[in-house]
């Protein structure tokens, strides 16, 4: 078999893709349906509190180790290990991002295939008139429907393979490009509605005044968790976007960029829904069906929420599609590389073994909740061994790679590209991903695993 030719492999062709593109990838549903609702559970402000002080002082650093990793390499997230350290079993942290990004895009596009039937049902107009007993039964009904939600998931999956498969900088950036001001504008004018709905201070108070009461080791680490998800850290992603960005790039500004606006996203999500929440007296730890039962009844309640119920479902498939393209995009790019394989056929076969798979996922939300593992369903059982396993583990070896195993004058090197630019805070990095990260990851690893919480 002929081996790839890296002199000619694609990457970003400017900087504000780079951004762009890995911001797109951190910023999805995690953000804007698993962030509110974690939120909410966990006590509103002082989880805020600790998410940000996460995203600050072990995100952003595990995120840079990726990218340094990736560019470093120039290779997938297989490749990468394989070349910074042959003949070691490190490409086994490769091996588990690629299946953690397999696992993570099958279930995901479930759920993203929701956002379209919502989509739908808000252009249509559905929700009115429905009382919050009726939006429960017709959500319940169609996630247990069997094939119509399918139907959803295959042309989610279908859009995600048709971006993927025009490559790096002519698909994942020309897209991210168009997609990322859209979501902006959308979550500002939702942002914007929101705010001036009469009680709406009440949400505002519990996402940005906190009760330190509420702080315990669960919130923390839950907190914690939300951060790594939030970033895409350690199944890959960043690993394989860190490979494409250009040598003359400073990852280090890129990281801080991408950490800025995955964070702002997430916070604007919770100004978007917390007062409307507090504003129609409704429970914030309404729990995941906060988006798709609770803020329809909001927006059957609220001034023009017609037209807010399209631009808030209209910006979650947006945020859907960012992320599973950069998660596809994992898959594709180790294909291709390793396996020398056409980018349109190694985007074909792997969208259409992942629908398979993610079909199976749909099924277990209804006709097929039968099968089951462990008291799991295939969907909740993908959903924890990616969540609670692969990512957490990814993420360790990644910051023990980078810390114990490359040297500090590789890293050094990387960060400061060759040294024609600065490097702040080097010490604190490396001191970070030696000690600190180990620690935490660790530990919400075991929390994960419910050995405490």
């Amino acid at each position: 078999m002929a081996k790839f030719d890296f002199s000619n492999r694609d990457s970003f062709g400017t900087k504000i893709g780079v951004i762009a593109a890995a911001a797109g990838s951190a910023v999805g549903l995690g953000n804007i349906w698993r962030f509110p609702y974690v939120a909410g559970e966990n006590g509103g402000a002082a989880f805020l509190i600790i998410y940000v002080l996460s995203i600050i002082a072990i995100g952003m650093p595990v995120m840079l180790s990726e990218f340094a990793i990736g560019r470093m390499a120039q290779r997938n997230a297989f490749g990468a290990f394989r070349k910074l350290a042959p003949r070691r079993p490190w490409y086994l942290i490769g091996v588990m991002g690629i299946l953690g990004a397999f696992m993570i895009l099958s279930f995901y596009s479930t759920v993203a295939g929701w956002t379209l039937e919502y989509l739908s049902d808000s252009i249509t107009n559905s929700f009115a008139g429905k009382s919050a007993q009726e939006l429960t039964q017709s959500f319940q009904t169609f996630q247990s429907s069997g094939w119509h939600p399918v139907i959803w998931q295959v042309i989610f999956m279908i859009l995600t393979a048709g971006i993927v498969v025009s490559g790096v900088e002519k698909g994942i950036e020309k897209y991210a490009k168009v997609l990322m001001p859209i979501l902006l504008v959308l979550i500002f004018a939702m942002v914007i509605r929101s705010v001036t709905l009469p009680g709406s201070s009440e949400g505002l108070a519990f996402l940005f005044a906190p009760d330190f009461s509420k702080l315990n080791a669960s919130v923390i680490l839950q907190a914690l968790g939300q951060a790594f998800f939030s970033l895409s850290i350690g199944m890959g992603v960043l690993i394989t976007y860190g490979s494409y960005i250009n040598k003359k790039d400073n990852i280090g500004n890129s990281a801080a960029a991408i950490s800025l606006t995955d964070t702002l996203i997430a916070i604007f999500a919770g100004i978007a829904i917390f007062p409307a929440v507090f504003a129609f007296n409704i429970d914030p730890k309404a729990g995941p069906e906060l988006v798709f039962i609770t803020l329809p009844n909001i927006f059957n309640q609220m001034p023009a929420g017609y037209f807010f119920s399209i631009l808030f479902f209209l910006l979650l498939v947006i945020a859907a599609l960012t992320s599973s393209i950069s998660v596809l995009e994992v898959v594709v790019a180790f294909l291709t590389e390793q396996l020398n394989w056409h980018r349109r056929k190694a985007t074909v076969i792997a969208a259409t073994v992942i629908t398979i798979t993610g079909i199976i996922c749909t099924m277990s939300q209804g006709p097929w909740d039968n099968i089951r593992l462990f008291g799991l369903n295939v969907f909740e059982i993908l959903d924890w061994t990616s969540a609670n396993l692969l990512l957490p583990l990814g993420g360790f070896f990644i910051v023990i790679f980078a810390g114990w195993f490359l040297n500090k004058n590789q890293i050094k090197e990387e960060l400061t590209n060759n040294g024609t630019t600065r490097a702040m805070l080097l010490g604190a990095y490396v001191f970070i991903i030696r000690f600190v990260a180990p620690i935490v990851i660790a530990l919400i690893f075991l929390f994960g695993l419910g050995v405490f919480g």
